[in-house]
């Protein structure tokens, strides 16, 4: 089935206002919603995906690589997309991290997260890593492939307009035709259209930093370790990804740097950039090679005022953006997805508007405070780390040693990470909406 197609063989014409939604944008938090909400209604919902660039698939979002906790990944079990995904995802099962400066010739690890048992325990479930590493390209395809087989409408045209009713919202694509829903769900990134279109006020700022992401190709093997090395001008991750490539093994890194040094580490030549990428990879992985990248993203920090507006309700990085050094903006992005399909779920069990105030409302609870929360946390671990004070460097390293001498402590913190603790959406707890 084309990715444009409009009318797919089980569509069987306009349906009702009340049965109908439409997701601006195609990125992995939104199509989790729409596989999950379409495999639970079926043929009595009808789910329209939107979003210019489908016809060129998962490929565009090759070189990126994700975090996947355990809640988010119970969600893709539940949802069936997980068979799909296993196969590219590489277990994360522990993570070591140190503070040092580029040319220490130490880096002294002052706190490590076992083996990545710790959610698993407080779930009930012993084994279960706190999250896979997987590469954007292959869990962008798996979910487009189980939105088509589930009955998504894939339409490659984006939102120009949606005019919200007492009844149903008229919404108008940029190939000129129109379709009435009763919700629209802005999934259209940071920069959203619908979310400035409603007057819904943002929050943020620009940090002067960027995030630097390549696919580096490694002698040794990681055994599914993590590494975040936190260095003056930001931290340096290194993530464990599936094995391959030249030199047997693979990892993904998320490099922090100021924006400003950007291009003179990596304007040389490819040589030079790799030498950079060396004094802060370290000697643990053995020898390494360039697969892909790299490539600079300014960094932001932003949080809508409101998650709704009328008939809208917003997702994904349209509400939230933070600092990538937790790795928890894909996994915010699924848990608001998981929260809403559970909104939505329960007002048309009930015979309710899925679209109405009192839905999005509950929507928004669920998930502000957790968001602003992540996002302040991640803004103040940046600022408390980014930076060469000999005063912060003692006293953040103290605080890491004790956490690391505290089970209950590391196993609450891993417990945040998994996206196991607190009040979550039945799909992160495993369980079907």
């Amino acid at each position: 089935m084309s990715t444009t197609d409009r009318h797919p063989g089980n569509f069987t014409g306009h349906r009702p206002g009340s049965r109908r939604l439409l997701v601006a944008g195609a990125g992995i938090a939104s199509l989790a919603l729409a596989v999950a909400l379409k495999r639970t209604h079926g043929p009595a919902l009808d789910v329209m995906l939107c979003d210019p660039g489908l016809n060129a698939g998962a490929a565009r979002h090759r070189g990126r690589a994700y975090a996947v906790a355990a809640g988010p990944r119970r969600m893709f079990e539940q949802i069936d997309v997980w068979p799909r995904i296993e196969p590219a995802a590489e277990p994360m099962r522990r993570l070591v991290i140190s503070d040092s400066r580029v040319g220490d010739p130490v880096r002294p690890v002052f706190l490590t997260f076992g083996d990545g048992t710790e959610a698993r325990r407080d779930a009930g479930a012993e084994g279960e890593p706190f999250a896979h590493m997987v590469e954007a390209e292959p869990m962008v395809s798996a979910l487009l492939d189980a939105a088509r087989e589930a009955g998504v409408r894939l339409v490659a045209a984006g939102v120009r307009a949606a005019a919200p009713g007492p009844r149903a919202s008229r919404v108008t694509l940029s190939d000129d035709s129109t379709e009435e829903v009763a919700l629209v769900v802005a999934a259209d990134g940071a920069r959203s259209a619908l979310r400035e279109a409603a007057g819904i006020g943002w929050v943020g700022w620009s940090y002067p930093q960027s995030g630097i992401v390549a696919t580096i190709q490694h002698a040794r093997d990681h055994e599914g370790r993590a590494f975040e090395h936190f260095l003056p001008s930001g931290p340096f991750a290194i993530l464990p990804l599936r094995a391959g490539g030249a030199l047997g093994h693979r990892s993904s890194i998320v490099w922090t740097e100021r924006s400003a040094d950007v291009p003179a580490l990596l304007g040389g030549d490819a040589a030079e950039t790799l030498a950079e990428i060396e004094r802060r990879f370290g000697p643990e992985l053995g020898p390494i090679a360039l697969e892909h990248g790299p490539s600079a993203h300014p960094l932001h920090l932003g949080i809508a005022r409101s998650f709704r507006a009328p008939r809208l309700a917003l997702l994904g990085d349209a509400a939230h953006v933070i600092h990538p050094l937790a790795g928890q903006g894909l996994n915010l992005g699924l848990a608001g997805a998981a929260a809403l399909a559970e909104a939505v779920t329960g007002a048309l069990r009930l015979g309710l508007d899925p679209g109405a105030d009192a839905v999005l409302r509950d929507y928004e609870q669920a998930r502000r405070f957790d968001s602003v929360a992540m996002a302040a946390a991640t803004d103040g671990l940046n600022r408390l780390f980014s930076n060469d004070s000999l005063t912060l460097r003692l006293t953040r390293d103290l605080g890491l040693g004790l956490v690391d001498r505290m089970p209950g402590l590391k196993r609450f913190f891993i417990g945040r990470a998994s996206a196991l603790r607190g009040e979550t959406p039945r799909l992160l707890r495993g369980e079907a909406l």
